[in-house]
Formats: C-alpha cells, structure tokens, sequence
C-alpha cells in the first residue's frame, strides 16, 4: 500500500481503516447543526452523534467514522499562523457504548505509524492528570506501543489541555489524550506542547466521553462510556508533504497562489503581506462552505459568523494589495477542488457565488469610507496625553454612522498596538437602546408582568383545541387591571384562566383565538389569546353581559370562521416554506411569520429579490400541491425521534423532550427529495386537515426587511376570494367605462395610449407653433441697454419645454441679444434665461441672472452662462422679478 500524502488520500485511507476496524461511514453533517439550539455552528466530528452518545437514539452501528466539516471562530485571530484554521474538516472514529480507551490509542498507534508510516520518535502523547491520573490510557499508551514510543513521550497534562467539555453549553465530556507530531524530535520540550510553538503540532485527540455536563455544571457518568476522536486533516496533511505550515499544504496552497497572483505578489517576500494572504485564503474556503450550507449574511448568530469572516477577508485583501473584487474567484476555485467530496458546493455555486459578490460590493464601500476615518482616529489617539485608546464614542459613531464593523475596528487597533473603549461602546449603545424602548412604549399600556400569574399558584391549562372549538370548563384565575380578583361585572377588562381551553395561544407566528366565554350569570368576548408564563393561557377581554367568577362554571368556544381563516393562513406558511426551498435553495429558512385571518407573512433567509418568474413558479407549485389536497397529519413524538425522521427545525427554537410535528403529504423521506412528502417540521400550530380546505392562494407582496432576509405576504382562501372579486368588479367597471369586454381590455387600453401618445405630440407641435407666433410679436421689444440688446417679458406658456422653445426661436431670431422670460406654470413662477455667445464672452451670465430673478419671486436656480431655468413659489412677484433684469444686465 502506498503511503497516503495528499490530502484526499488521507482522507480516503482514514475511512478505509475504520471501515476495516467495523466503522460505519457516516456523510459529513451541515455546518449548520440540525435541531440543536445549542449550537451555533457545527464544531466536531461528534456533533451529528450528540443523540448517540446520549443515550437518546440508537445509533445505526455502534462503531462510526467520518470526515466533518467543522467551523470555529475562537482561534480566529490566530488564523494566518501555520495551525489554525476556521473552516477545517476532522477525521474522527466514534464508539458508541462499544469498544474504549484500549482499543482507540491501538488503532491510533496503528493509522499513525502502519498506515501514515509516521517515525515512533517524532510522535508525543499527553493524557489527563486533574484530581486523579488517567493510569489507565498511560498503561495502554505503554502496551500498544510496545515500548517504541518513549518514556518521556507519554506526558500526563492538567484539566486546561487534557479535558474535553461539551460541544455547546451541554452535552458528552471527558479526559482526552492528545497526538503531537515533533518536527524536531531532538529539541522537543512539554512546553512545546502546550504552547503555540513552531517545533510541534497537535494532530489528534482521543475523547474518552463517560460524562455528560448539565447546563446547571453537574456531571453525571453515561450509560455507556463512548470514544470521540477528532483529528485534523489539515494538519496531518502538512506533517505528511514534509511542511511545517497548512498553507504549504495542497490543503491552501492553491488558494495562497491565487490570492497572490490577485494581489501581483510575490508569496514568501514579505511576511505581513504573506499573512494577509494567508487569511484571504481561509477565509474565502469558509465563506464558501458556509453559504453552501445555506447560512447567508446578517447581524446576528451564524449569519454574522459569516459576514464577519467574509469583511476580514476584504480588509486583508486590500491590505495585500488586491482592489477589485476577488471572493468569486477564490469562491470558483474552492468549489472546483472540493467540490467533489462536498457535492453541496456544486449544486449551490450559483448561490454562493450570488451572496459573495453582493455582500463583497456593499462592505467594500463601507470599507474605504471607515478606514479613513480610523486612520484618523488612530492618528489621534496617538497624540493624546490619555493614551493610546480608541474612544467608545468614535467606535459607536463608526458602528451607527457608518456601518462599520466593531470586530474591524478592533482588529485595526490592534495592529497599530491600540486599544479600544468597548464599555464606552457598550454605554453609547445602551442608551440608543433605551430611546429605542422608550418610544416603542410611548402610549402603550402596561402588560400584567408575569410574576402575578406565578403569584395565583395556578397549575396550568390543559390546551383541548386541536381536536374541538368548544370546551366545558372552570375559571381558576381571573385579573382585571393587572390584579386578581374574585370576580367582574359588564364593562370591566379582563384576563381569564381555564382549567381546559380550546383557545390557540398566540405562538409560532399564529395569532391568538377569539370567541367567548358564557357563564351562568355572564359572559366574556374573548379579543385575544396569550400564554403569560409556561403553560397559562390568557383570555383577554371584555365582560360583554352580567358578570364573571373565579371558580365558575363556562362554556369557552372559539370563533370558528375566524380559526378556519387562520388554519388555511397558518397550513400555507408550510406550503410556502417548502416551495420556497424547492425553488431557491435549500439554505432558505424560516425567519418569521405571522399568521393572521386575512393574510400571512413570512420571513426567511435568501441574499437577493425574487424575480417575477421565480414568484410565479412558487405559487404555482403552491397551488398544485392544494389541489392535490394532500393530507396534513401530526404527530406528537420524542425530539429526536423527530430529528431522526428528518423534520425541520431552526437555531435559537427552544424545543422539549416531545414535540408536536406537522406532515404534508406521505411519508418516507424529508421535504428536499422527490417524495410523497411535501413538507415537515416541528410545529405546535392549528392547521387543515388537507391541503385542498386552503383554497387558491396568491402571492401578494415580496420585499427585504433586512440584510440576507425577505418576506412575501400571502393571501388564501376567502382572502383570495375577496381581493379576485374586487378586481373582477374593477375590471368590470373599466371594461363597461371603455366601452368593451372584460377580455379585450388590454387591446383596448393600448389602443387608447397610442392614441394619447399621438395627441401628446400633436399637441406639442401645436404648443411650439403657438410659442413661435406668440415669439415673433415680442421680438419688436427689444431694448438696449449699454449697447446690449435685452428681450424681458412675461408670457403665456403651458410647460417649461414650450416656455424655453420659446426662448430659443427669440435667440435664433436676434442673433445676438439677452433674453429673460416668465411665466405661471402650474400655478407657480417659471423662468428661462438665454445669452448668446457674443455677449457669453462680454462677461454676461444666464445662470447669474436666472438666480436672482427667481430669487425675488421666492425660489432659485441656476445654469450655465448660454442658458438657465429657475423656478419660485409667488406668481404675485414675477412681474417686478423680471423688472430686475435690465439693472443686473448693467452690473454685469
């Protein structure tokens, strides 16, 4: 067997031995992790396996192995040394409850020096030595290396290094032992270890998982102790083509060579250009599987992970030397070379080539404007008696005034050994905040703080409406003006628990019931439904008649037009979702909706309008699927049961041990393949019972709302209905005012604009031959003055073209002259000033003659010397405005 040196053959021979150890292969997962809002992006090989560990699903095979893709932002200023990375893929082999310690060092031992044919004396191992030492991974250290590795090659380290905690803020954790691969066996040190040192790498690290830690910090043992083992590929790769940087490596190398030749650079001559371009490099290959991955660039979460990386990649690009755009080009290039291990960088390569050419072209921009500005700060700062330090009122102004990116203006003022004023940062942006939530509360009135449901001790309501509109049920707390009380007579605003409820509390976008509560002695409109704290809903309302008690019986029914309406809005929101991802890509995702009676609203992810045809194909593919009248089934089952069968699910959702799904269509695969399926995901909403109740729905609205984020409105059913009627009777009414059919409209109204068009012009030339007529009897009011003939006159004119043409015939007429006229246009002043070029070079000016005429009528303008136009807002002023004229015609 050949000695794997590249990467893709050590990516193969990876999997190959695991294979052959009983491995399952498992596909890399998403960087963005499916279900788990824990996680902001996907970090480790053991992240897709989170479940398994846990003890919550079981796994297809108890032995699995993978390269991930992984993204980590926390070394991200170390990114352009010659380790670390932000985007990088990690070979790993997972036990789950089979196979441990002894078993993971051998077969480590084995790959590193049987198939990578790696020297026993450049490898060192650490292992975990905290309150008690790891004897047991020291003792299989000794036994699977059969003596080659050397003593003092096996070094036990403190919690800081030889601890794994768990990806995200809970999760699988335990000891670890690490693989360190010495480029200078002989001057190796621990400290080299344990410090960013040139002279060794870390290559591998073996997780022995036997706890898991809990969000509240306790550990508590697995059911079965596992092994995560995560190595770096882009590591291994440079240990093994002999070069001590991941750079030099068929890894980047082909990134640094083009982002050199982008930049007319030498690479090797100068290290501060070199490290630009290092960080170019990496960044791009980030950008690019990000956006592959479906995150696109926004303020906040992932998104603003990428649009972070993709700005430092631009500000490095320049500092490098390149100053046109150059994220395609890098872009191109990493799907060409990876594309084909990660086919999701092909079928994206339009999208993600979209997203980076739009987001490069805005910040560069923003780029040019704020650096100047820094340099100047800096400068500043520099010859300040309080220090080198960047004021929190110059980074707030940077950040609100123009966009630019706090993270920037620190990586900047480091480089010049400056700092920065975040708490001044963090005081300025507070109290833009509060105005914010100042005016956001101005005339609103107070809402009934949360503290006072806890306060009644109430043990919940048990929801009902999914399966009826109508409830028997006890009131078992009432409040009025923000306070309990026993009961509440006509006219009184109240908020009412039930023990059972029909009404949907408004959640997920869907708005809150109405309907009403009836009592023995009264009853309650119901105007909205909310759920206050966990598990409480609020009727909130009115007393309509008599009065309410707590501990009354009532019968609570919902208006059932008004939910029908919302279902059919609430079930589109899916068919919206689904055919959008159909149509743009998979990296759409929902960002908001509201469900309403009479329209929806979604929100989602995308970097870019949709064009007409785009909208048209989705409604189309919208309406298909309801007159299909597929089914729409739920189903209440463990979460990760759920994740399993291939629900959709978003980052930042707080979901529970059990959840309830929506289905659309048959079952056997997820919403993105060609399957029965329409779509799926987690949804605790009210819904139709098949897709046909939703009637035709039309797409009425598209727009942004916000950087990398859309939103179409839709209406459905009597909405629908509602908006084709009115426009059936407008149609109707135009057709019966132009005296044709409904059908013919459109012939008939273009008809009717060739016809206007030709009167326009027909009427223009008339306008020109009356101007003409009107010109030839001024011009026998010429007058001099100091030798320069001077035509002023008020006159009838109809626009400011016919008032000019005017103008010219008289200049055409004259030969040499200056020539002022007004006129009411509009109902307001209007004035053309014309010199010939004869007087031009006598010093007359049109453009200073128009400004302070127009100016004693109330307005202003300007021109050039041979001609100008102006206009004002008195008509009672244009006759003395133009009795200026000869006096200025003398200064001049």
């Amino acid at each position: 067997m050949t000695k794997p040196t590249t990467v893709d053959a050590i990516r193969k021979a990876y999997l190959d031995f695991f294979q052959g150890k009983g491995h399952l292969v498992a596909p890399s997962a998403s960087l963005i992790p499916v279900g788990d809002p824990t996680l902001l992006l996907t970090s480790a090989g053991m992240v897709q396996f989170k479940s398994y560990f846990t003890g919550e699903q079981t796994p297809p095979n108890p032995r699995l192995a993978s390269v991930q893709k992984c993204f980590r932002t926390s070394d991200i200023d170390e990114v352009g040394d010659s380790k670390h990375l932000t985007f990088f893929e990690m070979l790993g082999n997972f036990s789950i409850g089979d196979y441990f310690k002894k078993e993971a060092i051998a077969w480590a031992w084995g790959f590193l020096t049987e198939v990578l044919e790696l020297p026993a004396e450049h490898i060192w191992v650490t292992y975990y030595k905290g309150d008690e030492e790891d004897l047991e991974a020291r003792d299989y250290w000794r036994e699977a290396t059969g003596g080659k590795l050397p003593e003092s090659h096996i070094v036990p380290l403190g919690p800081e290094y030889n601890w794994w905690g768990p990806a995200g803020e809970e999760g699988p954790c335990g000891p670890c032992s690490e693989i360190h691969y010495s480029y200078d066996p002989e001057n190796t040190t621990i400290a080299d270890l344990t410090e960013n040192s040139e002279r060794a790498v870390e290559i591998w690290n073996l997780v022995f998982t036997q706890y898991y830690h809990h969000r509240d910090g306790r550990r508590t043992l697995l059911p079965k102790p596992n092994i995560d083992t995560g190595m770096g590929l882009a590591r291994t790769a440079a240990v093994m083509q002999g070069v001590r940087s991941v750079y030099d490596s068929d890894v980047l190398d082909y990134l640094v060579n083009a982002v050199a030749n982008l930049a007319g650079k030498r690479y090797g001559e100068d290290e501060q250009t070199d490290r630009a371009i290092r960080i170019v490099a990496e960044h791009a290959r980030g950008v690019a599987f990000l956006i592959g991955d479906g995150v696109v660039p926004s303020n906040e979460g992932r998104g603003y992970v990428l649009r972070r990386i993709l700005r430092r990649a631009v500000r490095f690009a320049k500092k490098a030397g390149i100053q046109k755009p150059f994220l395609a080009d890098l872009a191109e290039a990493v799907i060409e070379r990876m594309g084909e291990h990660y086919p999701e960088l092909q079928r994206e390569r339009d999208f993600i080539l979209s997203v980076v050419k739009g987001e490069e072209e805005q910040f560069s921009q923003t780029l040019d404007a704020g650096m100047q500005i820094m340099q100047g700060i800096i400068a500043d700062s520099a010859r300040a008696d309080t220090g080198r330090i960047v004021a929190g009122a110059d980074v707030f102004r940077l950040y609100d005034t123009y966009g630019f990116p706090v993270d920037i203006t620190q990586d900047i003022a480091r480089e010049h050994g400056v700092e920065v004023d975040l708490e001044g940062f963090e005081r300025k942006m507070e109290a833009q905040r509060q105005r914010g939530r100042a005016a956001a509360k101005f005339g609103l009135d107070d809402q009934t703080p949360p503290e006072t449901y806890r306060q009644l001790a109430l043990g919940g309501t048990r929801f009902t409406g999914y399966d009826s509109l109508s409830e028997q049920t006890v009131v078992i707390g009432l409040l009025s003006g923000g306070a309990p009380v026993e009961r509440a007579a006509k006219g009184e605003r109240v908020e009412v628990v039930l023990r059972e409820s029909p009404f949907y509390p408004e959640g997920g976008g869907q708005v809150g019931d109405q309907g009403e509560l009836r009592g023995p002695l009264g009853s309650v409109r119901v105007t909205d439904t909310q759920t206050p704290v966990q598990g409480v809903i609020a009727h909130m309302g009115e007393v309509a008649d008599g009065e309410i008690a707590v501990g009354e019986a009532v019968q609570a029914t919902v208006d059932g037009p008004r939910r029908a309406d919302v279902v059919r809005n609430h079930t589109a929101t899916h068919l919206l979702h689904a055919a959008l991802r159909k149509v743009l890509g998979s990296h759409v995702r929902q960002a908001g909706s509201l469900v309403a009676p009479d329209r929806l609203r979604f929100d989602f992810s995308h970097p870019s309008g949709i064009g007409q045809a785009e909208l048209h194909q989705i409604e189309t593919l919208i309406n298909d699927t309801v007159l299909r009248n597929l089914p729409v089934t739920h189903e209440t089952m463990p979460y990760s049961e759920a994740m399993t069968k291939g629900a959709l699910a978003f980052f930042g959702d707080k979901y529970g041990d059990t959840v309830r799904t929506c289905r659309i269509g048959g079952e056997g695969a997820t919403d993105d393949g060609d399957s029965a399926i329409f779509s799926f995901e987690l949804c605790g909403g009210t819904h139709a019972g098949a897709t046909g109740e939703i009637g035709l729905v039309h797409l009425s609205g598209e727009g942004s709302i916000g950087a990398g984020t859309r939103r179409v409105e839709a209406l459905t059913g009597h909405g629908t209905e509602g908006l084709l009627r009115e426009r059936h009777v407008l149609m109707e009414s135009l057709a019966k005012q132009l005296q044709t059919s409904p059908g013919e409209l459109t012939s008939r109204v273009g008809s009717l604009l060739v016809e206007l068009d030709r009167e326009r012009k027909r009427a223009g030339t008339m306008e020109r031959e009356l101007a003409k007529g009107a010109a030839d009897s001024l011009a026998a009011d010429v007058q001099l003055v100091d030798g320069v003939s001077l035509l002023t006159a008020q006159v009838a004119a109809a626009s400011n073209d016919a008032l000019r043409d005017m103008g010219n015939f008289l200049k055409n007429k004259l030969g040499s002259a200056v020539i002022v006229l007004g006129a009411v246009i509009n109902d307001r002043p209007a004035f053309v000033a014309m010199v010939t070029p004869d007087l031009v070079s006598r010093g007359l000016h049109a453009g200073n003659i128009i400004r302070e005429v127009a100016l004693a009528a109330g307005g202003g303008g300007g021109g050039r010397p041979e001609l100008a136009q102006a206009g004002a807002k008195d008509k009672a002023k244009l006759k003395k405005a133009l009795e200026l004229v000869p006096d200025l015609v003398k200064k001049a």
